[in-house]
C-alpha cells in the first residue's frame, strides 16, 4: 500500500512539475556590472598547463622500467 501511494505521488509530482515552474512568474536580476569573465588573460591557464607537462616530463623521465623482475611460470 504504501509502495503505491510513494509511485502516486512521484508520478503526481512529475506531472505538477512543468506547469508549477510554467505559472511562476519570471524574475530577472538587474545587470549592475560586466562579467569578468569575458575578457579574461588565458595566462593562467597557461601557467597551469606548462605545470602540468613539468610534471608529467618529470614522471616520464624518473620511471624506472624494471624490465629484470623475475615472474614466476
Amino acid at each position: 500500500m504504501i509502495k503505491k501511494l510513494a509511485l502516486g505521488t512521484a508520478a503526481a509530482t512529475l506531472v505538477a512539475a512543468p506547469v508549477v515552474a510554467q505559472s511562476a512568474p519570471e524574475r530577472i536580476a538587474p545587470v549592475a556590472d560586466e562579467s569578468e569573465l569575458g575578457g579574461a588573460s588565458i595566462a593562467p591557464a597557461f601557467i597551469v598547463l606548462a605545470i602540468a607537462a613539468v610534471g608529467i616530463g618529470i614522471l616520464l623521465v624518473t620511471e624506472d622500467d624494471d624490465d629484470d623482475i623475475p615472474v614466476s611460470a
